[in-house]
């Protein structure tokens, strides 16, 4: 795929360039690349977020129940907890990155951003942004295409899938999208919000994929909403000038050596990590189906 930039030096040396604000590369890459049109990005980017926003609300007013018993409404726990370990905002924060995430383990509408298994991430940092400083939608949609540059990055010299790289892969790339696009969304700099992906991937490195009973919803749920608070806390220390020291391209090529290094049973095979614990082994004797009935193949001769 062709890309305009490999690297986040090169999107950087472009906007310095150009004065172009982070979000135009990402949307000449989608009109060049995909041959769309600017008015049809911006329409379907302000559909991606209703979605996301409306799967903040059905976790947060619907029954969410998975099939498998995991999920049970974990997210309004939260919402209406009595106490309230840091501030409402907080707690608004995590409630909402859980809810959008159960959404998706209950087999509702989601956008996956960059995939379903961490699909609450977005929704929960951006919604909660939103609200705390009162930005417009437009605002939110122009962080979301810095969020989108910043996976197609990651996509290109490591990894957006937990089944290749861990769930450092998933759940990390998520979170250092939303990262780079709070940054973004406060009026932070070109460099500030490139440190903001940094701070994000150091603070996930090494994080696999374990999914008990091979099924998107423990630990993965949990891990949404920690990745949504880990989102917050490196945009507040980016924006705040705090040095990653590591420069954001060499955080993504760790991230890719870990994955690579990575064994398979840490790669969402549900062989290893909590999915291998006598609980989860019960619960996957339990959930799963068993003995299967093999039929034969159609072009066999009877």
């Amino acid at each position: 795929m062709s890309l305009l930039f490999n690297d986040f030096k090169s999107w950087e040396k472009h906007c310095a360039e150009t004065g172009e604000p982070l979000y135009q590369a990402v949307l000449e890459y989608e009109i060049d690349q995909k041959g769309r049109t600017e008015a049809f990005i911006w329409e379907n980017i302000a559909r991606a977020y209703d979605v996301m926003k409306d799967a903040v609300q059905t976790g947060l007013t619907e029954d969410m129940k998975s099939r498998s018993g995991m999920v049970n409404n974990g997210a309004k726990k939260v919402a209406k907890a009595p106490v309230t370990v840091l501030s409402p905002e907080f707690q608004k924060l995590i409630s909402r990155a859980l809810g959008a995430k159960e959404v998706n383990s209950c087999m509702g509408r989601v956008v996956a951003a960059p995939t379903a298994g961490a699909s609450g991430i977005l929704p929960g940092t951006l919604t909660t942004l939103q609200e705390l400083h009162n930005l417009d939608d437009r605002k939110i949609h122009e962080g979301l295409l810095v969020g989108a540059g910043i996976a197609l990055i990651i996509e290109q010299n490591a990894s957006l899938a937990g089944a290749v790289g861990g769930c450092q892969a998933e759940t990390g790339s998520a979170a250092a999208m939303a990262a780079g696009a709070i940054v973004y969304c406060l009026g932070g700099s070109v460099d500030q919000t490139f440190a903001a992906v940094a701070i994000t991937i150091q603070c996930m490195l090494g994080l696999v994929c374990d999914p008990v009973a091979g099924l998107v919803e423990v630990p993965c749920i949990v891990r949404n909403a920690s990745a949504a608070a880990i989102a917050f806390s490196s945009a507040q220390m980016a924006i705040a000038g705090l040095n990653p020291v590591i420069p954001v391209d060499q955080c993504v090529a760790a991230l890719g050596e870990v994955g690579e290094s990575m064994e398979r049973k840490y790669k969402e095979t549900a062989e290893g990590g909590l999915a291998n614990t006598p609980k989860a082994r019960e619960i996957e004797s339990f959930v799963l189906v068993q003995d299967v009935e093999i039929l034969p193949d159609e072009t066999e001769e009877s």
